[in-house]
């Protein structure tokens, strides 16, 4: 009895061991096929981090030099989606923001730091010119001025009003007519026309929304002002 008990003693070890051998090396080999992965994994994510193009700010498509500003920008879409500025990574104005209106939406940012110093938007389908020409000329030497267009910004401006645009580098100011999209970077002071400015006129047989023209958009970079 006690040899067989001896026996039976044995057996159960031997099984026991055998069982832990097995589970032993199955677990190892899915460890080492997990670490496998993973390592893959890693690897596979390191390649296409190293092959993403990199990133600007403000989305433009290159980077800017020393002492520029990137800037990026959007006309409005028709009467629905609103115009976008942004300036150094910075939405100065969106829907999102829901800071922008129907007419001609305006962005001021200091010339020498790149900083936002107002956002207005002045509605030149219903409302009046009048406060528009006063902010116009309100509007310190070396601001940056951004304008973007929404709906319509043009019904209500006077020939006061594209003058002093003009005067901050607008050469399509003269030409905006109804429900074009335009947008535009200048600023006041300004010694030439300004080369950053974007603009598509209404016309029934080309526009890409039933009463308005396609969305334009513009990026760059604005040179910081010089003492």
């Amino acid at each position: 009895c006690f040899l067989t008990g001896a026996a039976k003693l044995v057996v159960v070890i031997a099984i026991f061991l055998l069982t832990f051998y097995v589970i032993s090396q199955v677990f190892e080999i899915k460890m080492d096929a997990n670490l496998g992965h993973i390592f893959a994994r890693s690897a596979l994510d390191a390649a296409a981090r190293s092959t993403k193009p990199p990133r600007y700010k403000c989305g433009i498509s290159k980077a800017c030099p020393e002492k520029h500003f990137a800037f990026k920008m959007s006309s409005g879409a028709a009467n629905v989606v609103g115009p976008k500025i942004c300036v150094e990574d910075n939405v100065l104005m969106s829907g999102v923001k829901n800071n922008v209106g129907r007419g001609i939406n305006v962005a001021l940012v200091n010339g020498k730091t790149g900083e936002l110093l107002d956002t207005k938007f002045f509605d030149m389908w219903g409302g009046d010119v009048a406060p528009f020409i006063e902010f116009l000329k309100s509007i310190q030497d070396g601001t940056i001025v951004l304008m973007a267009t929404y709906d319509d910004g043009a019904t209500k401006l006077n020939e006061e009003a594209r003058k002093l645009i003009a005067e901050l580098g607008s050469t399509s100011i003269t030409n905006l007519g109804f429900r074009d999209n335009w947008v535009f970077c200048g600023g006041k002071g300004i010694k030439t026309k300004s080369p950053f400015e974007q603009h598509i006129k209404n016309n029934k047989d080309t526009n890409k929304y039933e009463g308005w023209p396609e969305v334009v958009e513009m990026e760059g970079c604005i040179p910081q002002k010089q003492d």
